[in-house]
């Protein structure tokens, strides 16, 4: 499901209502039913998307979560009798199925209908569904509502969620403690308030509103629904609210807050209202977020060695720092900020005694700042030597330094410790000379304190707390020589953090982390004062910690991503995690642990395929691109329209840097964008010769020196709408400038119009180009198809590794045959061995193994052979290999790369046949007429004669199949019902064998006929 490509066909059909037809019988609703699901889900994103710039595309777990609220409603509302007789009879079936003596679940009520939770993930999208959900119920909705109300738990998310429904076109209005009645007539207006203002009754002054102000039959959305779960106040607020209505409840910690409570009634409650779970372990399986690293050490450190793991976390720092400025042109696309070190907990201000002196968190992170920045007896660069070189002296809990094997981009780049110490004082402090730490409070913004280098004209960091006035007392107290003072000048710092230009490299603080504060520059993570029962709290601070924007705003990291990527990357997708004190650290570890998270990381295993070179020896060909031959120095390529290298272009972040470059565009809105053409008297505003310039400079950097460009070609591309080359997502102002200063903003949305065309346009004739000059080159073990290995498995499976380790170090038995360590199918045709296969979730390998339907005609193959080794296939050999995807496997282009999953070679004598197979669903793929995959056979016969004239060779011939994994009965009611078995066959769209048979494969054996 997770590999389900998002949105929808022409038709207005998601491509996840195409997989779950495509489910057949498994599919435990009605076609209908899902139809009219699936239309609902259409038309409630179309109603939030009208408004955006960038429309929301959702996720397939997204999709999901709505599906299941549009059957819920749906039964809720109309067959509610029905619903609750199918629920308790699941609960009557589950409890007759427990072990004796294990505690029942109880039964559905009428009330428990009233209430649907949604678990999920910090950065999975929970406001989104609460938006779509919003337009669900009220399209189900048969009652007249007396209030609609969204709870928050702070002001800060109440802000954060009315932006957000003013992008979603959601009416809405801030409830007052003043207000008597209501500004907007609206009925379905939404009323926000926070949780800690809403009281009982009302005694006194104060902000708080009592809840018999909103008696009646009320809809109530509760974000951070765990908030209170704890608390009976807060509780019986909340149950008075939607007593006689319905609520919906959203937290990515409903598990740890549940936990906490130790309240079986309150679980069960849970239990029973939540509709979708996607918390964090399948959030992060599906590859969502980055990665993360928890430092392990074995024992609690202080003093000294505490020292040493914040200079550790520091160097971790400035190495991402490094290699985010280093590597900023590779890194572009994969949209990640400039990395940013923070300390966060409950309450970072906290105050302990040690050795009868008052002591915090916070003071431990402020006295080991000033040691570094004075470096007095060189204890910085000499610690700075020890970490480098894996000798810091901190163990970890299987007795290796903690810092071993790490840091290889930085000792790649420089390993003297005082370069490093000189370049981290400049890099990270803005201080080369290095000097004291001065703390300063900054009148006027509350609970900021500044941190800046002594004789430094900018602050590196930010201590954001409550109390100020405490925590100075604190740090005069202690005599570490740190200065604080006074800055009555300077604005907030906080404020400065995620703009580009910011100073900031390090923050120190909690409750704005822990109550929705929204930045993507998190990359290492102090944890301080780290409580028991904070389970929620520290999950939602991970959860923050590991977001992740991703390549084409994915929100994946790379390595779940398909293709090549850049080399370090993995250094800025990874979250790294420590704290000032070992037993935060096995705390943290237990929560997550609970959370079904691997907290220990993954072990890589490197297993080596091994080729049969009497196969290769064979003189298979494959198609090849002659060695010598170049497409930039062969072909003269003039620049014209053509509808394959159509682009859509987003102006909405370009709008947001330009707009503080030109005066008068300052207030434009931002959420009116949509798509938008570029009218005729909007082109004679452009300057079209600095257009020509720009692009001839654009093409120079990107080295299309065989591509030709006429000075009028650029407005010829832009007037084409035969069909009209681009889409272009941006304010109206955009495309029609009211005044001088707005028109550089059409002058650059023509240009990154342009500039998108002429790259994909190069790139859409280079591939056809190579796709029509291969020839036929003999196959060897240096082909990109031939990758080893590598094995990836939780540390926690420690039997498993041990096991697969062994298996490996064998060297016999995974090339032989199928063990049960790692899954595999042996096919001894095929020219390597081993081919794994991708069906135990604790096993990832680089390459992934096979998908079922891979596996399955491998198998099937496999005994076809077998069967007819005396028959059919008596004077013919025949040959596998798993074809990989864009950059190793061998792909055909026209409109679009295709990589067909695997290559078939029949000899027979002289003669080979070249069978591209690609077994997969079908359900959701194009007509046929306009499908180049289904289409490919139709093209391979003449590539067969091209390059087989072109390489010599007569006795050559290539086809294709599709192999549907999509039953003929399912597939045929959207080819139409005249399309019977043999038209498909036909066509070259075979099935796979419902009874387990293996004939359906005689096609692939059968010459082409001329």
């Amino acid at each position: 499901m997770k590999d389900t490509e998002e949105g929808f066909d022409p038709e207005g059909r998601s491509f996840v209502y195409h997989h779950l037809v495509g489910r057949g019988d498994k599919l435990r609703i009605p076609v209908e039913k899902l139809e009219m699901y699936d239309d609902n889900i259409r038309k409630h994103l179309a109603t939030i998307n009208q408004g955006r710039i960038k429309p929301v595309t959702l996720r397939y777990f997204q999709y999901l979560a709505l599906l299941y609220t549009e059957i819920f409603l749906d039964w809720r509302f109309n067959h509610p009798v029905e619903l609750l007789s199918q629920l308790n009879a699941f609960v009557v079936a589950r409890n007759t199925a427990k072990a004796l003596g294990e505690q029942p679940d109880p039964l559905f009520t009428e009330d428990d209908l009233n209430k649907g939770a949604f678990w999920m993930a910090t950065g999975s999208g929970k406001t989104l569904i609460m938006h779509i959900n919003y337009y669900q119920f009220l399209h189900y909705n048969r009652w007249p509502l007396d209030n609609i109300l969204l709870i928050t738990p702070n002001e800060g998310l109440t802000e954060q969620h009315m932006v957000e429904m003013d992008a979603s076109n959601i009416p809405y209005e801030r409830v007052s403690h003043q207000e008597i009645g209501w500004s907007q007539q609206d009925q379905n207006i939404i009323k926000v308030i926070e949780i800690t203002k809403l009281v009982e009754e009302k005694k006194g002054g104060g902000a708080s509103v009592p809840v018999e102000r909103f008696q009646g039959n009320n809809l109530i959305f509760v974000d951070e629904g765990h908030k209170g779960t704890g608390g009976e106040a807060w509780r019986k607020v909340r149950e008075d609210l939607g007593q006689t209505g319905f609520t919906f409840e959203y937290s990515a910690t409903f598990g740890q807050a549940l936990t906490a409570t130790r309240n079986d009634e309150l679980t069960a409650e849970y239990g029973k209202a939540i509709v979708f779970d996607y918390s964090y372990r399948y959030f992060y399986g599906d590859g969502y977020g980055k990665d993360f690293q928890i430092l392990n050490l074995r024992e609690e450190v202080t003093g000294e060695d505490t020292d040493t793991l914040l200079l550790g976390n520091l160097l971790s720092f400035y190495e991402q720092q490094r290699c985010f400025v280093e590597q900023a042109e590779n890194l572009r696309p994969y949209n990640l900020e400039k990395p940013l070190w923070v300390f966060v907990g409950s309450s970072v201000n906290a105050v302990y005694t040690e050795n009868r002196k008052k002591r915090s968190d916070v003071l431990t992170v402020a006295r080991f700042l000033h040691r570094f920045l004075t470096n007095r007896d060189t204890w910085a660069v000499k610690t700075i030597s020890k970490i480098i070189q894996g000798k810091s002296g901190l163990i970890d809990r299987d007795g290796e330094d903690l810092f071993a094997g790490r840091f290889a981009y930085l000792r790649g780049m420089v390993t003297d410790p005082q370069a490093i110490y000189k370049d981290v004082l400049a890099t990270v402090f803005h201080a080369p000379a290095g000097g004291g730490l001065h703390i300063c409070d900054l009148r006027g913004q509350e609970g900021e304190l500044g941190l800046k280098v002594s004789g430094a004209g900018d602050y590196f960091g930010l201590i954001y707390i409550g109390d100020t006035s405490e925590f100075k007392k604190l740090v005069n107290e202690d005599n570490s020589g740190i200065t604080v003072e006074d800055d009555v000048m300077s604005g907030s710092l906080f404020a400065t953090i995620n703009r580009p230009d910011t100073t900031i490299n390090i923050l120190i603080g909690a409750k704005k982390f822990m109550e929705g504060w929204n930045s993507w520059r998190v990359s290492n993570m102090g944890l301080l004062n780290i409580g028991r029962s904070e389970g929620s709290q520290i999950i939602q601070l991970f959860g923050r910690g590991v977001r992740l924007r991703g390549r084409d705003f994915s929100l994946k990291r790379s390595s779940a991503l398909d293709g090549e990527h850049p080399q370090h990357i993995r250094l800025l997708e990874t979250l790294n995690i420590f704290a000032v004190r070992a037993n935060y650290m096995a705390q943290f570890r237990e929560y997550l642990e609970r959370e079904g998270v691997e907290t220990e990381g993954h072990i890589e295993l490197p297993l080596a395929i091994r080729p049969n070179r009497n196969f290769l020896a064979k003189e298979l060909l494959v198609p090849e691109l002659p060695e010598g031959r170049c497409f930039t120095e062969e072909c003269r390529l003039l620049l014209a329209p053509d509808p394959a290298a159509k682009v859509t272009v987003d102006m909405t972040l370009k709008l947001d840097a330009i707009r503080s470059q030109v005066g008068g565009v300052a207030t434009l809105s931002m959420r009116s964008g949509q798509e938008q053409v570029i009218p005729p008297a909007s082109l004679n505003m452009v300057d079209w010769q600095a257009v020509y310039l720009e692009l001839l400079k654009f093409k120079e950097q990107k080295g299309f020196s065989n591509l030709i460009l006429r000075p009028e070609t650029p407005r010829q591309l832009i007037e084409f709408d035969e069909p009209r080359l681009y889409k272009l997502l941006a304010n109206e102002m955009v495309v029609k400038p009211q005044s001088f200063e707005q028109i550089p903003l059409l002058q650059e949305a023509v240009l990154a119009i342009l500039r998108k065309y002429m790259e994909k346009y190069y790139r859409v004739h280079q591939e056809r180009w190579e796709t029509r000059n291969m020839t036929y080159d003999l196959l060897n073990e240096s082909h990109p198809n031939f990758q080893n290995y590598t094995v990836k498995i939780p540390r926690s499976e420690r039997q498993l590794i041990a096991a697969v380790k062994q298996l490996i170090d064998e060297g016999q038995r995974i090339y032989e045959g199928e063990p049960n360590e790692l899954p595999n199918i042996h096919f001894d045709q095929h020219l390597y061995q081993p081919l794994l296969i991708d069906c135990d979730a604790r096993i990832k390998t680089e390459p992934p193994g096979l998908k079922e339907s891979e596996r399955r005609f491998v198998e099937d193959l496999r005994k076809y052979v077998w069967r007819e080794a005396g028959g059919k296939l008596a004077t013919k050999e025949i040959f596998l290999l798993r074809n990989l995807s864009r950059g190793k496997g061998i792909g055909f282009f026209e409109n679009e790369g295709f990589f067909p999953d695997f290559i078939l070679w029949i000899k027979e004598g002289s003669s080979q046949r070249i069978v591209f197979i690609e077994p997969h669903g079908m359900i959701h793929e194009k007509a046929y007429w306009t499908n180049d995959k289904t289409r490919l056979h139709e093209r391979l016969r003449e590539f067969s004669r091209e390059w087989g004239e072109r390489s010599g060779l007569k006795d050559v011939e290539l086809d294709s199949f599709i192999i549907s994994a999509t039953p003929y009965e399912n597939l045929r009611m959207f080819y139409g019902e005249n399309w019977t078995r043999e038209e498909f066959a036909e066509r070259h769209i075979l099935f796979f064998d419902e009874s387990e048979g293996v004939y359906y494969l005689d096609p692939l054996f059968t010459e082409i006929e001329a």
